[in-house]
């Protein structure tokens, strides 16, 4: 039974009449196996009520003390009672609305005004006490989060309504009303039930009465999820192949809505392309390393569609039953369905004793990474240990994961004793992400190659050429035209992406195809790209489909206006618009929702100094430095504020911290080395430059102005040697030729 009360009145309640969600119980009677898998998967026990049987925690007046607060956890007759912290940092009764999860951990879910549901930070930790469960803990506890913070369980990144409940609940409606900062959050079912994965079931049910199934596609439902398919062993090969090819993605599609990285572009369509109603996280810096293993949390598919399993039409099924959740087979047995046991489960393959963790075929190309402090992932790609990798570009291994008291060398002589020796260390695709990350454009021509392989799983392609339009240039644009009209959405979507570095009438020219594209996400992308396009401009009926495009645009993240990254995102697709009031109001809204997003401090002060505010743009970028007082963006905004506004003194001071922290990427040590130069201290500046180029020893911009200030400070020699590493870096640079030549070089 439900209970009377708040989590009542504001959400949720089941089965309307104008919804053709039938629920789980009503697939019972004819689907009584399925059914019986599904009850207890973690689908099932996705969300709870809260009862003596569902909740997991010690609530026997149990304490946790956490940054100077301690929770209490306690009964009150039949309710579950957390007195804690509240949004206003008081000590507060709260009612556990639901359970949530229910292994390796699991949370309560507390509520707020506005019909906000917040998942408390102190998690239970389910595992067994032997292995260290049974307690509560911290999913934070090396940080001090306090009720300030966004992170806090109070805080707009703990919000059920927008962060979890798409995935724990069948048939979610946000109802967020962006006035009122206010939900009225409703679903289907309190889990995820059956029609979760395939769709209302409604239409199904009547087809059933009528006897008219096999007439219809799918059995009435909006997809068709059992792609298995059939696999065979050819004569004398070792690994399972599909009889037929994979038509389709709609099962990993399926999966992928949730069990990705990914953000919502409005309501859910099943049956539909992912892209089509979501935005998927690329395999970038800082979710994924440069060779693509995960890094941050990022839910198994962005692993998964780099891996050889999938191009080879493996679909989740294939390993993990899809009622249940579990593995189709224990232990290695689960590979073994398409490799052949008698070739790879042996020690001849794996090299390590039987029945230990080394011969296990996950532990070594499935790593786990553990999220939430208790909770190991395993990564989904599915590669080998590459030890060598990691000495060069420091991405981790599955060998030194296991075996962490030696380093990446022992491992690189283990495996070399086993006969396996890496030949493409210095070429392998993940040194050219990590090259062009540091200013190497050197690595430029690999990445068109990767970009342009049409053998290559198409999120490395559409990562390849997203690097390339970082870089820019002739060879970026003759990759983009290649694959900017390809049939996967995601290559599209990644090239208009990757083409920003094109004059706005160029971009218009080749985008205008699609604006009218299929799937919303590359819609999404082009309406971002070509939003500074003056409609006034173009001929009225490209402007009319252009207008519709950024109508459709804005209504779409404005269903998701309770986050901050959409308001941001907003606020700068306004200012392309010239709409400075709009992209103000969103700027500053993604500031109330979160009080710690720097890229909108960023934003706001650029927005202010375009309009002459100087003075309010300085206060902004104070106020994100005293937020965030070592970070390097907010420094180097701030310097370049006091660049122009003649305050050479300050200027320099907040450039040269900014340099002193930078890591990732030259901009800030770049500018920094320009700010002494155009400030009067050239011999600093080279200095500087020196050093930069130590890290960066193929940036064109730094041996560009090092030729520069060498040669106007008389220092020939110098000049004349940074000018002939341009001409062997980019022969075909003209500019360069002329430079080297100029100082006295030989013309080749």
């Amino acid at each position: 039974m439900l209970r009377s009360g708040f989590i009542l009145s504001v959400l949720l309640l089941c089965s309307s009449a104008v919804h053709a969600f039938t629920g789980s119980e009503s697939c019972r009677g004819c689907h009584e196996e399925a059914y019986t898998q599904w009850q207890g998967s973690h689908h099932d026990l996705a969300m709870q009520l809260p009862s003596e049987e569902s909740v997991l925690g010690d609530f026997d007046d149990a304490a946790f003390t956490y940054n100077g607060i301690t929770t209490r956890f306690f009964r009150r007759g039949d309710k579950f009672m957390v007195n804690t912290d509240g949004e206003d940092g008081k000590m507060q009764d709260f009612e556990v609305a639901y359970v949530f999860g229910v292994s390796p951990l699991q949370q309560y879910l507390l509520p707020l005004s506005r019909g906000r549901l917040q998942a408390l930070s102190i998690a239970w930790d389910a595992r067994p006490a032997e292995e260290g469960g049974q307690r509560w803990y911290h999913l934070y506890p090396d940080e001090k989060i306090d009720y300030q913070d966004p992170l806090h369980w109070t805080g707009t990144y703990q919000n059920w309504n927008t962060s979890c409940a798409e995935c724990h609940s069948t048939d979610l409606q946000k109802n967020y009303t962006a006035a009122t900062r206010s939900f009225d959050t409703r679903f289907e079912e309190l889990n995820v039930g059956c029609e979760a994965c395939h769709g209302p079931g409604n239409k199904h049910l009547q087809l059933a009465e009528d006897g008219a199934l096999d007439e219809a596609p799918n059995g009435g439902f909006p997809t068709a999820l059992a792609q298995r398919g059939q696999w065979s062993l050819a004569p004398g090969t070792h690994i399972a192949t599909r009889n037929t090819p994979l038509a389709s993605d709609a099962q990993i599609d399926s999966c992928a809505r949730c069990h990705s990285r990914r953000g919502t572009l409005g309501d859910y369509h099943y049956g539909a392309d992912l892209l089509d109603t979501h935005r998927l996280a690329m395999p970038q810096w800082p979710l994924y390393y440069p060779d693509g293993q995960i890094r941050d949390e990022v839910y198994v598919y962005g692993s998964f569609v780099q891996s050889k399993m999938h191009q080879a039409g493996v679909v989740c099924s294939n390993c993990h039953e899809p009622h249940s959740l579990q593995l189709r087979a224990s232990g290695n047995g689960v590979c073994a369905q398409c490799h052949v046991p008698t070739r790879y489960d042996t020690p001849q393959h794996h090299h390590h004793p039987e029945g230990s963790a080394g011969a296990e075929c996950a532990n070594c190309h499935m790593p786990e990474t553990t999220y939430m402090g208790v909770d190991p992932r395993r990564d989904h790609s599915m590669r080998v240990p590459r030890p060598d990798l990691t000495m060069v570009m420091g991405t981790p291994n599955a060998c030194n994961q296991c075996h962490q008291q030696e380093d990446a060398q022992w491992s690189l002589a283990a495996l070399k004793q086993w006969g396996v020796q890496f030949r493409d260390t210095s070429t392998h695709p993940a040194r050219a992400f990590q090259r062009i990350a540091e200013g190497d454009n050197r690595a430029v021509p690999q990445l068109v190659q990767i970009a342009g392989d049409t053998s290559a799983a198409p999120i490395w392609r559409a990562t390849a050429m997203e690097a390339l339009g970082g870089v820019g240039g002739g060879q970026s644009l003759q990759a983009a035209t290649q694959i900017l009209y390809d049939d996967d959405p995601l290559l599209r979507a990644s090239t208009v992406r990757a083409i920003e570095f094109l004059p706005l009438q160029q971009r218009l020219q080749l985008l205008d195809y699609l604006i009218d594209d299929p799937v919303t996400t590359v819609r999404m992308e082009v309406a971002s790209s070509l939003a500074s396009v003056p409609l006034e401009q173009i001929p009225p009926e490209q402007a009319a489909r252009l207008r519709a495009l950024f109508d459709e645009y804005v209504s779409t993240l404005q269903q998701d206006a309770d986050m901050p990254g959409v308001q941001l995102q907003m606020g700068i697709f306004f200012v392309n618009r010239g709409d400075f009031a709009a992209a103000e109001a969103a700027y500053r809204e993604a500031l109330y929702l979160n009080p710690q997003l720097i890229p909108a401090y960023l934003n706001l002060a650029d927005l202010l100094r375009a309009q002459n505010r100087d003075d309010a743009a300085r206060e902004v970028l104070l106020e994100a430095l005293a937020v965030a007082p070592e970070n390097g963006n907010t420094l180097h905004a701030l310097g370049l504020l006091e660049t122009r506004s003649g305050e050479s003194e300050a200027a320099l001071a907040y450039l040269k911290q900014a340099a002193a922290l930078e890591t990732q990427g030259t901009r800030h040590r770049y500018v920094y080395g320009i700010a002494l130069h155009d400030l009067g201290q050239p011999e600093q500046a080279i200095q500087q430059l020196q050093a930069l180029l130590r890290s960066a020893p193929q940036s064109e911009e730094v041996l560009l102005a090092l030729a520069n200030y060498s040669a106007e400070l008389g220092q020939r020699e110098n000049a004349l040697n940074y000018a002939r590493s341009l001409t062997q870096i980019a022969p075909g640079n003209r500019g360069y030729q002329q430079l080297y030549q100029s100082l006295g070089g030989k013309s080749p």
